[in-house]
């Protein structure tokens, strides 16, 4: 039992430690605001693995979500520069 209990301290510090420092968004306008607002709360890694299949539409309403739904305190002026910068960076491929 002491065994598990060991290892189970050791992957929840691994977890703690995570170095998340080799993702990073794309640098242009409008990126300060996302850094600002939506990497307080999660990790880039959110944005990346939403930007196959989301397009200006969909970063909206999933901006508008983490604001109405989760309480994100970003502003309407704020919002539309996210979602901006996520649209042009990293929406999904136009068919």
């Amino acid at each position: 039992m002491k065994s598990f209990l060991a290892l189970v301290c050791l992957l929840a510090a691994h977890a703690a430690i995570a170095d998340e420092s080799d993702v990073s968004l794309k640098d242009a306008p409008g990126r300060e605001a996302v850094h600002a607002s939506c990497l307080a709360c999660h990790s880039a890694d959110y944005i990346l693995m939403h930007a196959s299949f989301l397009d200006e539409k969909g970063w909206r309403a999933s901006v508008s979500k983490m604001i109405d739904v989760m309480g994100a305190p970003i502003t309407p002026e704020q919002a539309q520069v996210i979602v901006r910068y996520l649209a042009v960076n990293y929406g999904a491929p136009k068919d």
